[in-house]
């Protein structure tokens, strides 16, 4: 059955990230993931993965200059040496915690000449060094919306950079969120892109807040992902609606159920 992963950098903020690790075990998740941990020192994050079992999905590589507007480094020409030490990071820094995957921000490439180019370079250094930590690299198509400019917003984009850089282990993150917001259909895109997709993050749409809200059934969707053959993680990468990520968990529950049981609701 899919393992159920809380996105840390979303849920539990108010707590230092060993301690939502711990919080996201006592609240019954099954895995955890993460955006830029590197301010935590890795030894720290790792003591609490193995104390309480859970595995660390992915991690993204540095997004850059969060307060310039920056989101991500790897498809941003003159950048180029930039995105090679964030991907070195992310690798390193993943392989001391057991991370399974690398998620590599393409930036805001705003659509300019070279950028893709620059994009499928990067990729090929990560996937290299990933592959050498038993890791995979992932990218993902972020919607226009709420990232205007980034480099990847479309699906069929993202396998074309896949089968470009030519890499078994480089995958796509298939956020329903974003992919609802631009494309939507997912059940038909998910299915056809199934063998390159290496994750899948949930949210509601449009507020991304939990993911019993909004236009989507989860419970509905995930059990068609899981008959295309999907067995991954699924990542809860959305904005709690109040102050404690406990106290929305009132979803989680239901659709565990639902995956176990094979019912369908909604």
């Amino acid at each position: 059955m899919m393992q159920i992963s809380a996105n840390l950098g979303f849920l539990y903020t108010e707590l230092p990230l060993p301690d939502r690790i711990r919080a996201a075990k006592a609240d019954g998740f099954d895995a955890v993931e993460c955006h830029f941990p590197y301010d935590t020192p890795a030894a720290a994050l790792r003591d609490a993965l193995h104390e309480t079992g859970l595995r660390m999905v992915s991690l993204n590589t540095v997004p850059g200059d969060i307060a310039a507007g920056e989101f991500g480094l790897a498809a941003l020409p003159g950048r180029e040496a930039e995105a090679q030490a964030a991907v070195r990071q992310a690798v390193s820094y993943g392989a001391a915690i057991g991370a399974g995957a690398v998620h590599v921000m393409a930036g805001r490439s705003q659509g300019a000449p070279g950028a893709e180019q620059c994009f499928r370079a990067t990729l090929g250094l990560a996937c290299d060094l990933a592959a050498a930590e038993g890791m995979s690299v992932l990218i993902e198509p972020i919607n226009s919306r709420d990232a205007p400019g980034y480099h990847l917003s479309l699906i069929e984009a993202a396998a074309e950079t896949l089968a470009a850089v030519g890499r078994d282990n480089l995958k796509i993150l298939f956020d329903c969120y974003h992919l609802q917001i631009m494309q939507g259909d997912l059940t038909r895109r998910f299915a056809d892109h199934l063998p390159d997709i290496g994750h899948v993050q949930i949210a509601a749409v449009p507020d991304r807040g939990e993911p019993d809200g909004g236009e989507l059934c989860y419970e509905r969707l995930l059990r068609g992902f899981a008959q295309a053959g999907y067995a991954g993680a699924v990542g809860a990468e959305y904005r709690p609606r109040g102050a404690d990520t406990s106290a929305g968990l009132g979803w989680l529950p239901g659709l565990r159920a639902a995956l176990a049981s094979g019912r369908l609701q909604g």
